[in-house]
């Protein structure tokens, strides 16, 4: 049985190629956004970005999944993801495959499962959103008719996105994580008050390859502005690329092969999240927020409840969000399997109130000021390069340690050194990406490494030679190293009476 080629043959959803690539001969340019232009054959970004794992909503917590590099380190289409036909529809075939070895044709190794379920179609529903001068945030259109889509118009369309032109929001839609693009127009009509404003969207059980639609959905949203009610490029779409979900009835599509976890962090060092992000996303993130990044990462990884607030537009604030999930990654096998997961739940308003409720660890973005006043519903407040929090017992945690100083000096020196590299010998091979990933990935592992071999001692007690091997500080982090003791259960730890509080 020859397996369906992502390749579909209805592709008139497919978005033209722009006129700087005639006849789509040529490789797609690096975009600002790092978008390429037709999201059938999108498998990573162009130029050179951070590739490895993403996290989905299935059951149990997070749940890795691959993204393929090629060895520039940048992200590379997979060898699978598409099966080229010939004119009568069969596949192509080797000629020498009846001299392939026994090898050859054993059963799939789990790097090639792991890419096989990678390229599984998991798109659950595409939707069209208005503004309406009179009802307001409307759904216009939806396949699957009769998907549950309740509230996902407030979502598509952030509040204050009358002020932008363009924009883009992830968000989460119960067990699903959504993309949508939205586009404001000017038009000549006294019933649209002047502007047409739309946006286009998809569902997905991971957000993890959302990004592969990024163009398409920028394209379809100018052409709903400027012809409403075309949706054939959005069926074709649609029943390209829907998911097949499991007969369960959870709605939830597991994200990897349980046994895919260890071999993809070997093979990948760190389990970074794969959405698009703008080239330089979490340099960005963090000269934004400089030495505030350590707060940050410590609040991270107590799996704190972090809102980030900032007017439109809010797809800046949506890679934010992604930032500071990154943080708090650790490869070590068993760590963190008992805390909550630290679930990104990107855009979200007031309906999301609810929701945000129940929730015991997160990191989300909003547009709207009137969260600030719900202070039941976060740990941490995040407003412009404000962290603020109303908690005691957190407070001390804002304030910076000398050893979060020195790892912040440390982190802008490997910065320079790998910015002076790619000015000198045009090195592509490492990322700024993947330098501030792995830095708290291998810092966050020093911290649990050591916490475990002291676990294991004969004595089991913290002392301040321990605290220093973790790269903290005795008497600065000593709040910090009790709140993690706390959450990640290493109840059998002594402290020593040296640490004390500064």
């Amino acid at each position: 049985m020859v397996e369906r080629s992502d390749r579909a043959p209805l592709l008139d959803w497919e978005e033209v190629p722009s006129a700087e690539q005639p006849g789509g001969a040529a490789p797609a340019t690096p975009h600002a956004k790092e978008r390429l232009a037709s999201p059938s054959n999108s498998r990573g970004s162009s130029g050179c970005s951070a590739s490895g794992l993403g996290w989905s909503s299935g059951p149990g917590g997070p749940t890795p999944s691959r993204s393929v590099s090629n060895g520039d380190g940048c992200s590379a289409p997979p060898a699978t993801s598409s099966t080229p036909t010939t004119g009568s529809g069969e596949a192509l075939r080797p000629e020498n495959e009846d001299q392939l070895s026994d090898s050859e044709s054993r059963e799939p190794s789990l790097e090639d499962r792991m890419v096989t379920w990678e390229e599984k179609d998991q798109i659950v529903s595409v939707f069209v959103v208005t503004f309406n001068t009179r009802s307001g945030n409307m759904l216009e259109w939806c396949l699957p008719k009769d998907m549950d889509l309740e509230g996902v118009e407030f979502k598509a369309i952030a509040s204050g996105s009358h002020r932008v032109t363009t924009d883009f929001i992830y968000f989460r839609k119960g067990s699903y994580f959504g993309l949508a693009c939205f586009a404001n127009m000017a038009v000549e009509s006294a019933v649209e008050r002047g502007a047409r404003m739309k946006s286009v969207g998809i569902l997905s059980p991971s957000y993890t390859l959302l990004y592969r639609y990024m163009s398409f959905l920028e394209h379809q949203v100018r052409l709903q502005l400027q012809s409403p009610g075309h949706y054939s490029p959005l069926e074709a779409f649609y029943e390209d690329k829907r998911a097949l979900l499991p007969p369960s009835g959870d709605g939830v599509v597991t994200a990897c092969p349980a046994n895919a976890w260890g071999a993809a962090i070997n093979h990948c060092m760190h389990p970074e999240m794969k959405i698009t992000h703008p080239a330089g996303c979490m340099s960005q993130f963090i000269r934004f927020f400089g030495e505030q990044i350590m707060v940050l990462w410590k609040l991270a990884l107590l799996r704190r409840r972090i809102l980030i607030f900032c007017p439109p537009p809010v797809g800046v604030v949506c890679y934010r969000v992604y930032c500071c999930c990154c943080l708090a990654n650790i490869s070590l096998p068993g760590i963190g399997v008992a805390v909550p997961e630290f679930r990104p739940f990107f855009y979200v308003n007031v309906a999301d109130i609810s929701a945000l409720e129940n929730e015991l660890s997160y990191v989300a973005c909003t547009t709207e000021k009137i969260f600030e006043e719900k202070k039941d519903l976060y740990d941490v407040y995040v407003d412009n390069q404000n962290v603020k929090t109303y908690r005691d017992g957190l407070k001390s945690l804002l304030r910076l340690s000398n050893a979060d100083r020195e790892k912040y000096r440390k982190l802008t020196e490997q910065r320079q050194m790998l910015l002076y590299s790619q000015e000198e010998n045009g090195d592509c091979v490492s990322s700024e990406e993947d330098l501030f990933i792995l830095f708290f990935l291998e810092q966050n592992n020093r911290i649990f490494q050591t916490l475990g071999e002291v676990a294991g001692s004969p004595d089991p007690t913290l002392t301040q030679e321990s605290v220093r091997a973790m790269g903290l500080d005795p008497h600065g982090d000593r709040l910090f190293l009790l709140h993690l003791l706390e959450i990640y259960g290493y109840d059998t730890l002594l402290v020593s009476d040296q640490l004390c509080c500064s």
